[in-house]
């Protein structure tokens, strides 16, 4: 093998766009096959309003039912707030808190109703909370590659708030590709430049795709350096605001063939992941 990344596979990212709500019992079913795969981690919910995201109103109780004495992956789960931050601190099986940080405005008040400098204040408790609960925080840069909502936005911004993030004591940052516009280039010019600077910091790649282009994005961002990718199996979810239907999550599986490919490990046993892929199916075809 010539290398390893982490794969962190986000059936919270799949199922919180669903309008039908999904029984607990068939979400935790679904999220115990993905915990036998051999992920790094897995999104697995969300602790914010339930008339934001109504889908993810039993992300505790889903934790509750989960079977973790056989897995190695962790679980992530994302806040918007300090309350969700501290609610979700209080479960020892948390391992990380994720935080979706926009540097576009507008996204950043449709999101979680604040303003940038207010996001940076409450991202400034998430990771005081996280250090006194021993939690690791994941930022994720919302609209990381591009910006429709017509906000300034070019790499040198990206790098900007890299260094401001850097400087508040972040150390994991998922360079996240909200609606879609990320582009070879692009990944590839920021995750070159960026990974250098800041070796203190993990960068993680939360690409949407179409299907014809998952390919030349996981290349151009697992060449820039990055090691740390974002799925959702069979790329259910991604961002109910993109534009384009057919944009969706990056495909695990595609990701899992492309690393094969490169004989890069990524830790998944394909055995148990092609059960996984079948249970999403039988899930995802009768909620959407």
């Amino acid at each position: 093998m010539q290398g390893k990344v982490k794969i962190i596979e986000c059936p919270r990212d799949a199922m919180q766009g669903i309008k039908t709500f999904i029984p607990t019992e068939k979400k935790v079913r679904y999220i115990q096959s993905l915990l036998g795969c051999g992920f790094d981690t897995i999104d697995f919910g969300s602790f914010v309003s339930p008339k934001a995201i109504p889908q993810m109103v039993d992300t505790a109780e889903v934790l509750s039912h989960l079977e973790l004495s056989k897995t190695q992956s962790k679980l992530l789960a994302i806040v918007a707030n300090v309350r969700g931050a501290r609610d979700a601190s209080q479960f020892e099986e948390i391992c990380y808190l994720g935080y979706p940080f926009s540097i576009s405005e507008n996204f950043q008040m449709r999101n979680t109703h604040k303003t940038i400098a207010e996001s940076v204040e409450t991202l400034r408790e998430i990771l005081a909370i996280a250090k006194v609960t021993g939690k690791e925080v994941v930022t994720y840069i919302s609209m990381g590659f591009g910006n429709p909502y017509g906000d300034p936005w070019n790499v040198d911004i990206v790098g900007e708030w890299t260094e401001k993030l850097a400087a508040m004591g972040v150390n994991t940052l998922s360079l996240s590709d909200t609606v879609g516009s990320s582009t070879p280039e692009n990944i590839s010019y920021l995750f070159s430049r960026l990974i250098p600077a800041y070796p203190e910091i993990e960068f993680g790649a939360h690409l949407h795709t179409t299907p014809k282009k998952w390919h030349e994005k996981i290349d151009a961002a697992y060449n820039a350096g990055c090691r740390r990718f974002d799925g959702a199996v069979q790329g259910f979810g991604g961002c109910p605001m993109a534009k384009d239907e057919l944009t969706g999550n990056m495909p695990t599986e595609k990701m899992l063939s492309y690393f094969t490919s490169e004989k890069v490990e990524t830790g998944v046993n394909w055995m148990v992941f092609e059960a996984a892929f079948n249970k999403a199916t039988e899930l995802f075809a009768n909620y959407q």
